[in-house]
């Protein structure tokens, strides 16, 4: 049996979530580099230029490429001989995006309920 601590997933997920805003993928930025090199328009260029830079700073400063950070999905595998101990797995995935988004200062927009109360969970 394998124990995998609570804590550790909370701390895995939180680094996720702020990774995943702060670094382009370099798949996604070879394709843009590459597009850059082959963009024969003037202002198409400059845009491209612009989003280069913005991932360049992104990566460098550790800061999010853009203010709509998205929102967080979880895929979880779990192999039956696994045990999480300290806490409950759910729960420690809630408060690691809950610490990424935090730490990593990215915008809390989900809201509950978006079709009646529009309420922000502000987490």
């Amino acid at each position: 049996m394998r124990e995998i601590a609570a804590e550790d997933i909370t701390k895995t997920v939180a680094r996720l979530c702020k990774e995943a805003n702060y670094f382009l993928g370099e798949d996604v930025l070879s394709a843009l580099k590459k597009a850059r090199k082959e963009e024969e328009s003037p202002v198409a260029a400059n845009v491209l230029d612009q989003i280069i830079e913005n991932a360049d700073i992104a990566a460098k400063e550790e800061m999010p490429l853009c203010q709509d950070c998205g929102l967080a999905i979880i895929f979880v595998e779990l192999g039956q001989d696994a045990h999480i101990k300290g806490g409950d797995m759910y729960e420690a995935i809630h408060e690691g995006v809950r610490k990424g988004y935090a730490e990593g200062y990215l915008r809390k927009s989900v809201v509950k309920q978006p079709f009646s109360a529009r309420m922000n969970t502000k987490d």
